[in-house]
């Protein structure tokens, strides 16, 4: 019986070391503040959904999670809460994204007899705390083993740049809740810069503006759809319009007012400004070697954020620098993600740096 009992423990292990290499979906996480996206291995992009949950107010049990949830801010009863648990970039409500991501992980991966390896993105001004907190719920959420890549180095790899050759590549960026910026060369961040101003910012800043300037209440989702139906943020000749419903503050009725676009780029000017202040203090660190390198490549924008009307235009104009909007931008940190499974080999958990990688594969070869 001894003799069976070692053979069976022997097949086991060979199964789950070889077998599970096979069955195993690995993936690569855009773990947004304003949304989630998932990168199955041999799939592609296979879930984008928004980071928002929908609990009780009083037992804190989630309702649901991602749409369906998102339809429910501003709209929830006393007895609801819809929110976002994560504000800018990082974790805010461990519990309640430690739930999501096991949603969103159980719905890309279905059945895990084999727990998948997780590839997360965080912006790169993250605390050694913040990525503990990111391994910590993606392990209790059902991965294997939970690898952090920066994002700008996932955009860099998931807008198609070669990061691994010896030029410097500057990419900016822009999601919900971080603006990151950062020098690539050789697979390693030169010098980067994580800034809390992105798109909720925007979104805020137009609250203000029409508040301001109309008196008009308007909510979180109104501005959002303002900002991507007519957003812009440098002169352009044909004006667009929309009609914008909210809440008069002077008599408490709804009532309806028309935006331009031109007024965008006046709501916009803020948090504008402190985007272009990131974008030039990375620059004026860069080693001048690199800098000549970017100026021949041009800057890469990545993110929602990047969409804004005209902001490719205005960086290109502030900088110098010609500046080029990536293909499928929303898409480039999560694409980035998942390509970066490819380097994991047999590595130890934890925050990825693809130049050690690089170095490692280079001298195994």
């Amino acid at each position: 019986m001894a003799i069976f009992s070692r053979i069976g423990r022997f097949f086991k292990k060979l199964f789950q070391r070889f077998g599970s290499v096979r069955f195993r979906k690995d993936i690569g996480i855009d773990l947004g503040t304003a949304s989630v996206l998932v990168y199955m291995q041999g799939k592609g992009i296979v879930l984008q959904e928004p980071s928002v949950v929908a609990m009780d107010a009083m037992t804190e049990e989630i309702r649901c999670v991602g749409t369906a949830a998102e339809k429910m801010i501003g709209r929830t009863p006393g007895s609801l809460v819809a929110m976002r648990p994560l504000r800018e970039g990082v974790i805010s409500r461990y519990e309640v994204t430690l739930k999501m991501l096991q949603h969103f992980i159980v719905r890309a991966c279905g059945n895990m007899f084999f727990p998948p390896r997780v590839v997360i993105c965080v912006p790169s001004g993250v605390t050694e705390v913040e990525e503990r907190a990111v391994i910590d719920a993606a392990k209790h959420a059902g991965a294997d083993k939970t690898y952090l890549i920066e994002e700008p180095v996932a955009a860099a790899i998931g807008a198609g740049l070669d990061i691994m050759c010896p030029i410097g590549r500057l990419v900016v960026d822009i999601g919900g809740g971080t603006t990151d910026v950062a020098v690539i060369s050789l697979g390693g961040v030169v010098v980067s810069e994580s800034a809390k101003v992105a798109g909720n910012k925007f979104d805020e800043a137009l609250m203000r503006y029409v508040r301001r300037k109309y008196g008009v209440l308007i909510g979180e989702r109104t501005a959002e759809k303002v900002k991507i139906a007519i957003g812009a943020v440098a002169p352009h000749t044909q004006e667009l319009k929309m009609e914008v419903k909210g809440r008069s503050m002077e008599q408490s009725l709804p009532v309806v007012i028309t935006l331009s676009s031109f007024e965008m780029m006046k709501a916009f000017s803020e948090p504008l400004t402190a985007v272009m202040n990131v974008i030039c203090s990375v620059i004026e660190r860069t080693p001048p070697e690199l800098m000549g390198d970017i100026i021949r490549g041009g800057i890469t924008l990545t993110g929602g954020g990047s969409q804004l009307r005209g902001l490719d235009k205005l960086i290109t104009e502030v900088t110098g620098i010609k500046t080029n909007v990536a293909k499928n931008p929303i898409h480039c940190v999560a694409l980035g993600a998942g390509r970066a499974l490819s380097y994991l080999g047999d590595i130890e958990e934890g925050k990825l740096d693809l130049s050690c990688v690089r170095f490692h594969t280079s001298s195994a070869g």
